[in-house]
């Protein structure tokens, strides 16, 4: 196995199953000649030439628009929008047409689009550059959404994100792209998509989280355990639909419960897993539930970001608090 970064993980996964599927393609702003502004589809291009990575103009709605006909007519495309906070310009596309196709023709056509973006904070960039909407997404039928927090889970999810029938949302932590490398699979390699990862197994307190919070979480049950505090730490990989059983059943052993996610702490993907968690473990827990969350405001220019996001004191507090009720 090759020891990989996240951004060299998804890069050798579109090149491995853009060459066994002639019916993958790749478009977007600057994915061909430059390679993507992470270089995330570096080689592509000389690799597949121009008619399967198409590099578009700066025209977010007509990028998601087009792949929509690609994958109604049977192509899969893989849309790259450079940062998240330029989805909005396709949101309409997504909302209004990706998502409601299967139900508007009765299952005779379904879209099968994976869009790709950089997501989240943690390089200090510029507005719009650093936003954490997941939930926006999450919140439409029909689609699905998926935030890989390691380089071998970026391959396995981006390959199952691909080959679903239906519209996914793939959201990729600028902060992981070149964090770390780890040893990932060569060739076919999946990971379901709906299947949670128990990234540290604990029976004091869980702690649920995704994408780029998950190492900051790591390291606060690290630091706990050396006082004799056990915490599991759960990776969702797929933030809609969410792997609610894998949750329960550690709530259920743990009996605690703390969410932590960068976006913004009200009406986000914390406060449905905590909703549901009440209603199906209530009884389980001995003590209320804890987030650990981005605020409530407009992402900060890049002096302030540290101050916005948790970090791994936050979620030794949360871990305190919950473990002393």
């Amino acid at each position: 196995m090759a020891r990989l970064s996240m951004v060299e993980a998804i890069n050798v996964t579109l090149h491995e199953l853009m060459a066994r599927d002639e019916r993958i393609v790749v478009l977007g702003e600057d994915v061909g000649k430059d390679g993507g502004v992470f270089r995330a589809t570096v080689g592509l291009l000389d690799k597949f030439g121009p008619m399967r990575v198409i590099d578009t103009p700066l025209a977010e709605s007509c990028i998601v628009g087009s792949a929509i006909g690609m994958a109604v007519y049977g192509m899969r495309p893989v849309a790259e929008i450079q940062f998240e906070g330029f989805m909005f310009k396709a949101y309409d596309q997504v909302y209004s047409h990706a998502s409601r196709l299967r139900r508007r023709s009765q299952g005779v056509y379904g879209v099968p689009l994976v869009i790709r973006a950089p997501y989240g904070a943690g390089v200090r960039a510029l507005e719009h550059h650093s936003d954490a909407p997941e939930a926006l997404f999450a919140h439409v039928p029909g689609l699905k959404v998926v935030i890989p927090a390691t380089p071998s889970d970026a391959k396995g999810l981006l390959t199952s994100s691909i080959e679903d029938p239906d519209t996914v949302i793939f959201l990729e932590p600028k902060r992981l792209y070149r964090l770390f490398k780890e040893e990932v699979p060569e060739g076919d390699y999946r990971v379901p998509l709906g299947e949670a990862r128990v990234v540290q197994e604990g029976d004091d307190a869980t702690i649920v989280t995704y994408g780029g919070m998950v190492s900051v979480c790591e390291r606060a049950a690290q630091h706990v355990a050396s006082e004799g505090v056990s915490a599991e730490v759960i990776d969702l990989r797929t933030v809609w639909p969410f792997d609610i059983d894998a949750i329960t059943k550690s709530v259920t052993k743990t009996g605690r419960l703390i969410i932590c996610h960068e976006a913004p702490r009200s009406l986000g993907v914390g406060a449905e897993i905590a909703a549901q968690v009440a209603e199906k473990c209530l009884l389980s827990l001995q003590a209320p539930i804890v987030r650990v969350t981005g605020n409530d405001v407009i992402p900060p220019l890049s002096k302030l970001e540290e101050y916005n996001y948790p970090d791994s004191e936050q979620v030794v507090r949360a871990i305190h608090e919950t473990v002393q009720f």
